[in-house]
């Protein structure tokens, strides 16, 4: 299978403008956190027909006495306020140039984009950013989580650009088959979600305990960063499932069964039973607050342990990181 050198290149640029992009929107949201609180002011909206642009001019329209029937009051808006909007604008961008970034890769090697794993630590990435970006469309005021979610992010993409990059090239034979695109896929889609709500479990032991030192005052409500792990984890446990049981298929297709007890697939089960256990106990009175949260991150760290120590260190039928 050619490779197309000119789209690899494309690709790896793509990758590093994402990655870059990233780190200017986690410095965005740094300044929403310790910027200044003097505020800026917004262009007065006249008539009956400014509502709706008072909701992108204005944090807190709901304040405005005089409504739509009749000229609004300039409003201020704090330069934390402005930089968090150009944070999350920002991100946006990088979520586009991310996607050019894995949609060149796949050009270039005419296959699935999932065969190593610099484009796997890649494309978990991708997910978790897209994952934090619905979030926010649904839920603006948990903005201030975003400071949070972007540093794994850059931490993994500058992994993967360094220590796990891997060039563009086909993949081995075992992995050529349709069900690369079904079970590689859905087990990206669910580490992205599940990182999403890892993050959001943790923030919420750090503010419970006391923790979180100043941040604790501009982070949202205990009770949201709860909802938002356990919202997101019921959303990613049935996806993981499925790559779970897609996997078992895909194994009885090429090695004979459906399971073997390879490490992988060992340390995948325990974490689908960790995450099954913290939904159980995030439905049990007494266990909601206390022990979920603690289940939650311990479901988070196996799942980092298995794309880590499980792919770089362990030999297995997964070995398949592309390190060499």
């Amino acid at each position: 299978m050619p490779i197309d050198p000119v789209l690899a290149a494309y690709s790896d640029r793509f990758y590093l403008g994402a990655v870059a992009v990233y780190v200017l929107a986690m410095f965005l949201h740094a300044f929403e956190y310790v910027g200044s609180t003097r505020p800026v002011r917004a262009k007065a909206l006249v008539g009956a027909g400014a509502e709706a642009s008072a909701v992108d001019a204005v944090e807190d329209t709901d304040n405005d006495p005089a409504g739509a029937d009749g000229p609004s009051t300039p409003k201020r808006r704090s330069r934390g306020d402005t930089c968090g909007r150009m944070a999350v604008a920002v991100t946006i961008v990088g979520l586009l140039v991310h996607l050019g970034a894995i949609v060149l890769r796949g050009l270039a090697t005419e296959r699935w984009p999932l065969g190593n794993m610099y484009e796997f630590v890649s494309a978990i990435c991708f997910a978790a950013v897209v994952c934090w970006l619905v979030v926010l469309k649904k839920s603006p005021s948990l903005r201030p989580v975003g400071a949070f979610v972007l540093p794994p992010v850059f931490i993994l993409m500058f992994l993967g650009g360094t220590v796990l990059y891997a060039q563009a090239a086909p993949v081995v034979p075992a992995l050529q088959s349709y069900w690369l695109a079904i079970h590689v896929t859905t087990v990206t889609i669910a580490s992205g979600l599940l990182m999403v709500a890892g993050v959001a479990s943790i923030l919420y032991l750090l503010v419970k305990f006391g923790r979180a030192g100043k941040l604790a005052a501009k982070l949202p409500p205990i009770d949201a960063l709860d909802r938002l792990a356990y919202r997101v984890t019921v959303v990613g446990f049935p996806i993981y499932t499925f790559a779970v049981i897609a996997g078992a298929i895909w194994a009885e297709s090429a090695w004979g069964r459906f399971w073997g007890w390879d490490p992988k697939e060992t340390v995948a089960f325990v974490a689908w039973v960790v995450y099954a256990a913290y939904l159980h106990a995030r439905a049990t009175s007494g266990w909601r607050t206390t022990g979920a949260p603690w289940i939650n991150v311990l479901g988070f760290a196996t799942i980092v342990f298995n794309l880590f120590f499980i792919n770089m260190v362990v030999a297995g039928l997964h070995s398949y990181a592309g390190l060499g």
